[in-house]
């Protein structure tokens, strides 16, 4: 349901479920995400760990009730709030009625 209406928006999505890659360790997947420079989505909220390192965009889903349709709706939602340009360095924790962004500072 995501992946496809991501890609009908030209996004270039890479979805590890049902892959040999489903179930890799956090770090891997997070190494992996930075190294092709993509915007993680998951609904593990292991990954605002990351938050003060350089990268290229969190966002984590964290829904009481998750359902694929209310995963999907937030996903979109948290999408529309943000251009492609502002994600690098953005972590945005998106649950029911709130969310929680947090940007990385630059160091000078």
């Amino acid at each position: 349901m995501t992946v496809q209406a991501l890609r009908m928006l030209s996004h270039d999505v890479r979805d590890i479920r049902g892959t040999p890659d489903e179930g890799m360790q956090d770090d891997a997947l997070w190494e992996m995400a930075q190294q092709e420079e993509r915007l993680l989505i998951t609904t593990d909220k292991g990954f605002t760990h990351y938050r003060t390192m350089p990268h290229h965009g969190v966002l984590i889903i964290r829904l009481r009730r998750p359902n694929r349709h209310k995963i999907h709706h937030r996903i979109m939602q948290a999408l529309g709030q943000f251009s492609d340009t502002e994600w690098p360095g953005l972590l945005v924790v998106m649950r029911d009625v709130a969310q929680s962004t947090w940007h990385v500072r630059e160091s000078h």
